[in-house]
């Protein structure tokens, strides 16, 4: 297996491109070999990538998982031995199907077998390895965020009109939309069963402080401490507004159904005063603007010790709306509450996903995840900057691209913590 540790990001992206432009030449964009089994591969082999193999391989019969791709051994090993585990019979991953290196999901996609790719690296690297995918003419299952930067967000948007023309299917883990609690109260929404919607609360304030944290061990270089950590460093996460509180606010613009017109905010950093926690933010505090002047207020925290509240709040004219992960209901002149079974939405999405493709009939939720990927980019924006964010200047003005100009296990200075007043709106 051939290991390659440097690639700059110029070259990161024009052999991406193309050497899935090759693959795209030989791939049958359906099933290999004319068979009714879909093969899988696993690009990104740590906690949720390992998670989103066994909910793709638990959600549908006739799954194969043939390849599998991650930048450490370590961590691809270790996946594949919980994999076997699990789903013994389905892991068809052999010695030669196994790749390391920046360059490792590239050869993911130059295999003319795999139809379907699941993305599950930190999302720093999902943009460009969503174009390689859709131009190599293979389906797609990534998890959120789609990006962490507006650069990354339009890329993404470009990768959804090529992929509508292909006729590829793009699923995304946005699970609450699975899960049928959500569904239902979301359809009373529409229904008008709150009135006219005028406002929101959206949380996810969790008491953590040392998710996903590692303590930096001797031998790793800045760009190894930063990725076996992503979760601590913006050009990898987008920050936990970005990376986890999407959830919340994707809820919102699918209730309010629209994005975004501007926001304003704070956050800051208390709890993670350590450059051990690299240089995010430990909590936000958001006021977002929908059309017709309806305000939501988005509050995000990860601090030990702190009250948990994970949830989304809709408030109309006629009542509100409150859902979680565990439930839901309404109050107000059309009370409900949600009663039924509540099941994963990490396996729904990827049944969604599998059927869409079997029955021809395609599922593309790239461009709604890159916009609820923007909503909370323009937040860390106001954060960090202390400046108001208009959708208009996000999504079509600001040039922001966190990503390094050289992707080599080496020397990676960390970018300073933002400060509100100083750091600079690009």
């Amino acid at each position: 297996m051939k290991y390659e540790t440097s690639l700059s990001r110029r070259n990161f992206i024009k052999s991406s491109a193309a050497a899935s432009l090759a693959a795209a030449a030989t791939s049958t964009g359906v099933f290999a070999a004319g068979s009714d089994t879909i093969r899988i591969a696993l690009i990104g082999c740590g906690g949720r990538g390992t998670g989103a193999a066994i909910n793709c391989l638990d959600s549908s019969d006739g799954l194969e998982l043939v390849a599998m791709a991650d930048l450490f051994e370590d961590r691809l090993d270790g996946s594949l031995s919980q994999l076997k585990g699990k789903h013994g019979d389905k892991v068809k991953v052999k010695s030669g199907s196994r790749f390391l290196g920046f360059d490792a999901y590239k050869k993911v996609l130059a295999m003319q077998e795999v139809d379907v790719v699941l993305l599950c690296t930190p999302p720093g690297f999902r943009p460009e390895m969503v174009r390689a995918a859709v131009e190599a003419g293979k389906h797609i299952f990534m998890e959120k965020p789609g990006a962490v930067d507006p650069v990354g967000v339009r890329s993404l948007i470009k990768s959804a009109e090529i992929a509508d023309k292909k006729g590829l299917c793009i699923a995304v883990g946005t699970q609450q939309r699975c899960q049928p609690q959500y569904q239902e109260i979301i359809k009373r929404i529409h229904d008008g069963q709150l009135g006219k919607i005028t406002g929101g609360q959206a949380y996810w304030n969790w008491g953590f402080t040392d998710w996903h944290f590692h303590n930096r061990q001797s031998t790793w270089s800045d760009m190894e401490w930063q990725i076996r950590c992503w979760p601590y460093f913006v050009w990898l996460s987008g920050d936990h507004i970005v990376e986890q509180h999407l959830h919340n606010m994707d809820i919102i613009n699918w209730a309010i159904g629209a994005h975004p017109i501007s926001c304003v905010g704070f956050g800051g950093r208390q709890a993670r005063t350590s450059p051990a926690y690299g240089n995010i933010y430990d909590h936000f505090v958001i006021e977002y603007v929908y059309p017709e002047d309806v305000r939501v207020m988005s509050m995000c925290s990860q601090i030990k010790g702190s009250n948990v509240r994970v949830g989304e709040r809709v408030v109309g004219a006629k009542g509100t709306s409150w859902t979680t992960r565990q439930g839901g209901y309404i109050k107000g002149d059309s009370p409900y509450e949600y009663q039924g079974n509540v099941p994963s939405g990490f396996v729904i999405e990827h049944a969604d996903l599998i059927k869409s493709i079997r029955n021809g009939k395609q599922l593309n939720q790239c461009k709604r995840l890159a916009e609820s990927t923007l909503t909370l980019i323009m937040g860390r924006l106001a954060a960090y900057t202390g400046r108001m964010i208009s959708w208009d200047f996000a999504m079509n003005k600001s040039q922001l691209d966190l990503g390094p100009s050289e992707y080599k296990l080496g020397e990676l200075p960390v970018a300073p913590v933002a400060v509100p007043g100083e750091t600079e709106l690009i």
